[in-house]
């Protein structure tokens, strides 16, 4: 089959019904999770279903090797909290050793970026906190993909031709180059290794991965790449339960994880934002524009300062997120000039990732990003395994004194961040909004777009977008097709370095998922990006 063509544009609805929803970047994974909900299963049994499913059909993204975030409402206690599936440096990486052998900085796709994976962990931990199913009870579907096959979709497929070259060079990538090659899109495609391991996942929950066979494949594979990951690293790995953090925009509170997530950077930019009123001017203006991206410039400037492992490194949250701090920050923003790079603020003294939506029909909801950080982690295969490794660790920074410097069982800066918005304490939004940099970019944007212009989610998401490239404080700022050539000269004549983009680059904006909830009458609204295979499954 050909390549996708960009010439035209789709319309999608919102999807409502009332009895359970789940949207996710590919129809299948969707459909594993409704099937769940359909067999008694509730928001959390759904979400893994759907996650283990997006481990088979978009390997690249996600999966057994990466690490996990989620934040859950219990519709009877109406309380989120906020899971960290995070994973640790191993215990004999140090800065002075890759000092040593030469890095300056953090290698990227060096097994040196592989952190310990902590994406089973997290499945296993949400089902036993908030699930009524097993690991063996969901990983049904992701089992039968990966062993009888599924065909590969549209959008997925292209990525995957596209890597054809470096998947060659890589180890132990066999399976993902079927008969030697990226297969064509609608091609059936079998991942015998992943199935094996998800097999004994069911069978053995984590255990099956932090320790035993599996968990020797990978330290080997990793020692053998030049890394210094060991068992004791994956024995030693746990979870946390985090009490989530929040702000006010527009009457409704938006909650995030905090730090070592970058969650934190969305709701500094609402913070700051919220003292504009941005519902009067046009949504895709340049007025307005320039607004959000300086907000979201300074929140990005703190961000890379202080985002850290918050056992070693706590971030000041209270202050980042106070209103004097919005207001000082909001002062330096011009309206007619666009910032050069902001230095971070001083406390007072004294991607590829895959994201999903799911609520149930008693009103629970699951916000889980699972990710192995760049397109493919670091390219490396545990051996026999199927997994490839994240590597999440290129994150770390070698600079001294900083809060995020590597260190030894330290976790990194993290990008992958899930969203929920709450109205008077009843569920108003499940959302997110994945692909590295772009997540609180993309979070600032789809909530302006459905509390300043009134819009429902699949409207949000189908907006066009814009994106400060690589989270740094003076990026190029990417705008996608879409918003006008006039906004985007303006733009550009008060000091902002646009690149427009369209057709298939349009990857750089990320994939969202968001759904609503009305709570008189249980009416679910969703949305899936059009930017991907995805699609909202319901019932």
């Amino acid at each position: 089959m050909k390549p996708m063509s960009f010439d035209f544009h789709s319309r999608r609805s919102m999807v409502v019904a009332r009895r359970g929803m789940v949207a996710s970047s590919n129809p299948l994974a969707s459909q594993a999770g409704l099937r769940v909900l359909q067999r008694g299963g509730n928001a959390a049994d759904a979400v893994v279903a759907t996650a283990a499913v997006l481990n088979v059909t978009e390997h690249a993204s996600t999966g057994v090797g990466g690490d996990c975030f989620a934040l859950f409402f219990d519709a009877t206690t109406k309380r989120i909290t906020a899971l960290n599936g995070s994973g640790r440096a191993p215990a004999a990486l140090t800065v002075d050793l890759l000092r040593e052998q030469g890095h300056s900085e953090m290698p990227v796709r060096h097994a040196h970026a592989v952190t310990v994976p902590g994406t089973v962990a997290g499945w296993h931990d949400l089902l036993e906190r908030h699930g009524r199913m097993t690991l063996g009870d969901v990983l049904e579907d992701a089992i039968h993909y990966a062993h009888d096959g599924y065909p590969v979709h549209p959008v997925f497929g292209q990525a995957w031709q596209s890597a054809e070259a470096f998947l060659r060079a890589s180890p132990n990538t066999e399976d993902y180059l079927p008969g030697g090659k990226a297969p064509e899109v609608g091609q059936v495609v079998r991942l015998p290794g992943l199935a094996r391991t998800l097999q004994a996942i069911a069978e053995g929950g984590p255990d099956a991965v932090y320790s035993g066979a599996i968990a020797d494949a990978i330290v080997a594979t990793v020692q053998a790449q030049g890394g210094v990951l060991t068992q004791e690293d994956l024995a030693e790995h746990r979870s946390t339960w985090e009490e989530p953090i929040s702000t006010d925009y527009r009457g409704v509170t938006v909650y995030e994880c905090p730090p070592n997530g970058q969650g934190i950077a969305a709701l500094q930019a609402m913070t700051i934002a919220r003292g504009f009123d941005l519902a009067a001017l046009p949504w895709d203006s340049p007025e307005r524009i320039h607004l959000m991206v300086e907000a979201m410039r300074l929140a990005f400037a703190d961000a890379r300062q202080y985002v850290a492992d918050m056992e070693t490194d706590p971030a000041p949250i209270d202050f980042l997120l106070s209103d004097p701090y919005a207001a000082r920050r909001r002062a330096l923003i011009s309206p007619r000039v666009a910032m050069r790079p902001p230095a971070y603020g001083q406390p007072a003294g004294g991607s590829d990732t895959v994201y999903l939506s799911v609520v149930d029909g008693d009103g629970n909801a699951c916000s889980f990003i699972n990710s192995l950080y760049m397109g493919w982690g670091t390219r490396i295969v545990a051996a026999g395994t199927g997994i490839f490794l994240q590597n999440r660790g290129a994150l770390f920074t070698l600079e001294q004194g900083h809060p995020n410097v590597l260190a030894p069982r330290k976790r990194p800066y993290h990008t992958i961040i899930p969203g929920m918005a709450l109205h008077d304490g009843e569920l108003y939004s499940c959302f997110g909004v994945m692909g590295g940099f772009m997540q609180p970019q993309g979070h600032f944007q789809v909530m302006s777009a459905m509390l300043d212009d009134d819009l429902n989610p699949q409207e949000a998401l189908n907006r066009p977008r814009w994106c400060l490239e690589h989270g740094t404080a003076g990026s190029v700022l990417a705008l996608e097709e879409g918003i006008p050539v006039a906004t985007m000269s303006a733009l550009a004549a008060i000091g902002h370095s646009i690149r427009p983009v369209s057709g298939s680059a349009r990857n750089v904006f990320g994939d969202g998922q968001i759904i609503n909830r009305d709570p008189e009458s249980g009416v679910l609204f969703g949305g899936s990006d059009p930017r991907k295979d995805g699609q909202v499954a319901a019932w």
